[in-house]
C-alpha cells in the first residue's frame, strides 16, 4: 500500500492546514479519533477480560486474556493486507477508510452492549474495519503531495501527531469510565469517538479533491468477477471452518486464538515465499529481500515484548503497583497514556539524532539498538517485579521507567524499519512492501500473545528476565551479523 501520490494527482487547492492543504486536517482527526476508539479500548480490554464476574468482568483467566489480547493485535495487523487490496483494486482509498471507520465504529457499539458475547463480536468488527481503514488513510496523505515535494514529510509528521495524540487521550477518558463506572461505558466512549472521526471524514471529504477517489490498479470485467467469487469462496470457507468447530464442541476461546495464530504465520511465510521465488525480481532485489527477512524477524521480535504493554504490564500495574495520589486511586489503565506522550517527545529528538549521524549507523544497527533496549526494559521490569514479590505494592514510576526505555527501542526501530521496507522493496512489490510490514507486528503480537500465556505459569520475575535477556541476545547478535546483513542490502543503507 504504497504512500505516494498516483502519477498526475494533484493536491486539493484552497485554505492550508499548517501550511498544508487543508484535507490533511480531515486525515488527522480522521486517525486521531480512530486511533482513539483503538487505544482507548485497547487500554481496559485485558482488564475487562479478567475482571471477576462480580465486578462486571468476563473472568476469563489471565493467561487466555494475555493470548486473546495479542491475537486480537495480530489480526489488526495482518487485515491491513487485505485491506490495501480492497481499496488499490476495487474501491479506492476514500471509500475504504469511509466504510472502515463505520464498522469499527459498529464494533465498539457492539462491545458497548453489556453482554458476555459482545466484546469478541465487537472486536470482530473492529479488525475488519480497522484494516479497510488504516493502511489506506496513510495513502490518503501521500495523495495530497506531489512525490517529490519538501514538505511531504512534514505532512506526515503532522499526521502521526495525530495518532499519538488519540493514543495520549484514550485512556484517560476510557479507562476512568471502564474502572471506576462500568466497563461497557469505557467501550462505548471508544465508540463515540470513532463516530466523531466518521462524521468529520463526512463533512470533511470536499476538501480531499482527488486524493484517493479511484483505486490505483482497478480490476475490470471478468477480472473482477473472478476475484469477487475467490473471496466469497474464502469467506464461505472461513465460516465452514467456524461451523465445524462450533458442532464439535470446539468452538473455544483458546481454540480460535490459537488457530488465528498459526494462520498470521502461515500467512507472512506464504508471502515471503511468494516474492523470493518470483522470476521476475532481479538478483540485487532478492538479495535485498533476503536481508529484509532478517530485519522482518527483529522486528517481529522487537514487537512480541514491546506491545505486552496493553497485557502482561497492564495487568502488573492493575494488582502490583501503588496508584493512590491523595486518596484517588487513579485507573491502571491510565499509564497506558504514557507511551504516546514519550513519543511526541522523542520522535523529533530521534529523527535529528539520525540525521546528525546520517550514514555512520545502519540499518541493522539501528534494529539492533531497538532490541537491546527493548530487552533491557524487561531486565528492568524483572526487578519491578522482584519488589512486589509478597504482595507488596511498588511505584508506578517503575512503569514509566520500563515504558521510557520501550520508547527509546521503538523510535530505533519502527521509522526506520519504515524507511527501510519501502528502500528494499522489489519494484514488481513496492505496493505490497507496507502491508509486509505491517505483518511483522502481527507476527511478533501474535506469537507474544502465546508467549504471554507464560506470565500466569511462571513467576513475574523469571518471566521477565528470560524474556528481557533474550531480546538483549537477540540484539547482540544482530550486531555480529550487521556486516552480512548489510552486504545483503546491496548498498542501501
Amino acid at each position: 500500500m504504497s504512500s505516494d501520490a498516483p502519477v498526475g494527482a494533484r493536491p486539493p487547492a484552497g485554505k492550508t492546514f499548517f501550511g498544508h492543504p487543508r484535507a490533511l486536517s480531515t486525515l488527522f482527526l480522521t486517525e486521531m479519533w480512530e486511533r482513539f476508539s483503538f487505544y482507548g479500548m485497547r487500554a481496559i480490554l485485558v482488564l475487562y477480560l479478567t475482571a471477576a464476574v462480580a465486578d462486571g468482568g468476563l473472568d476469563l483467566g489471565e493467561s487466555s486474556a494475555n493470548a486473546v489480547y495479542g491475537t486480537y493485535n495480530a489480526m489488526v495487523y495482518l487485515m491491513a493486507l487485505p485491506g490495501g487490496w480492497v481499496a488499490d483494486r476495487l474501491i479506492g482509498a476514500r471509500r475504504s477508510v469511509l466504510w472502515g471507520g463505520v464498522v469499527i465504529a459498529a464494533g465498539h457499539y457492539v462491545m458497548a452492549i453489556p453482554t458476555g458475547w459482545s466484546v469478541f463480536a465487537g472486536m470482530a468488527l473492529i479488525v475488519l474495519g480497522t484494516g479497510l481503514l488504516k493502511p489506506n488513510i496513510s495513502t490518503m496523505v501521500g495523495d495530497l503531495y506531489e512525490r517529490d515535494s519538501p514538505r511531504r514529510d512534514a505532512g506526515f509528521s503532522i499526521f502521526y501527531m495525530g495518532i499519538n495524540l488519540g493514543a495520549f487521550i484514550a485512556p484517560l477518558i476510557t479507562g476512568f469510565l471502564g474502572e471506576k463506572i462500568n466497563w461497557h461505558l469505557g467501550f462505548g466512549a471508544a465508540a463515540v469517538g470513532m463516530t466523531f472521526g466518521v462524521l468529520q471524514y463526512v463533512l470533511g471529504r470536499r476538501n480531499l479533491g482527488e486524493a484517493g477517489a479511484r483505486p490505483a490498479d482497478p480490476l475490470l470485467g471478468a477480472d473482477r468477477r473472478r476475484a469477487l467469487t475467490r473471496v466469497g469462496v474464502a469467506s464461505v470457507v472461513v465460516l465452514a471452518v467456524l461451523l465445524v468447530l462450533l458442532v464439535a464442541g470446539w468452538f473455544t476461546v483458546d481454540t480460535v486464538v490459537n488457530l488465528l495464530t498459526v494462520v498470521t504465520v502461515l500467512v507472512t511465510v506464504g508471502y515471503f515465499a511468494r516474492i523470493l521465488t518470483d522470476r521476475e525480481i532481479s538478483g540485487t532485489e532478492r538479495s535485498r529481500m533476503k536481508a529484509y527477512v532478517w530485519l522482518f524477524l527483529f522486528a517481529a521480535s522487537f514487537w512480541l515484548i514491546y506491545d505486552q504493554a496493553g497485557s502482561v504490564l497492564n495487568i502488573f500495574a492493575a494488582d502490583q503497583t501503588d496508584r493512590s495520589v491523595g486518596g484517588f486511586m487513579f485507573p491502571a489503565s491510565w499509564l497506558q497514556s504514557v507511551n504516546p506522550i514519550l513519543i511526541i517527545i522523542g520522535a523529533p529528538l530521534a529523527a535529528a539524532l539520525w540525521l546528525k549521524l546520517g550514514h555512520r549507523v545502519s540499518t541493522p544497527t539501528k534494529f539492533a539498538v531497538g532490541l537491546v533496549l527493548n530487552g533491557l526494559s524487561f531486565v528492568l521490569m524483572a526487578a519491578a517485579a522482584q519488589a512486589a514479590v509478597g504482595g507488596d505494592l511498588v511505584s508506578p514510576l517503575w512503569l514509566v521507567a520500563v515504558y521510557a526505555i520501550q520508547v527509546a527501542g521503538e523510535l530505533s526501530l519502527s521509522p526506520v524499519g519504515l524507511s527501510a521496507t519501502t528502500k528494499l522493496a522489489p519494484v514488481k512489490y513496492a505496493s505490497q512492501m507496507l502491508g509486509l510490514w505491517f505483518l511483522a507486528t502481527a507476527v511478533g503480537d501474535a506469537i507474544g500473545g502465546q508467549v504471554a500465556r507464560l506470565a500466569g505459569t511462571w513467576s513475574q520475575p523469571v518471566y521477565f528476565l528470560t524474556f528481557g535477556l533474550a531480546s538483549v541476545v537477540l540484539g547482540l547478535a544482530a550486531v555480529m551479523f550487521t556486516r552480512q546483513i548489510r552486504h545483503l542490502m546491496a548498498g542501501i543503507h
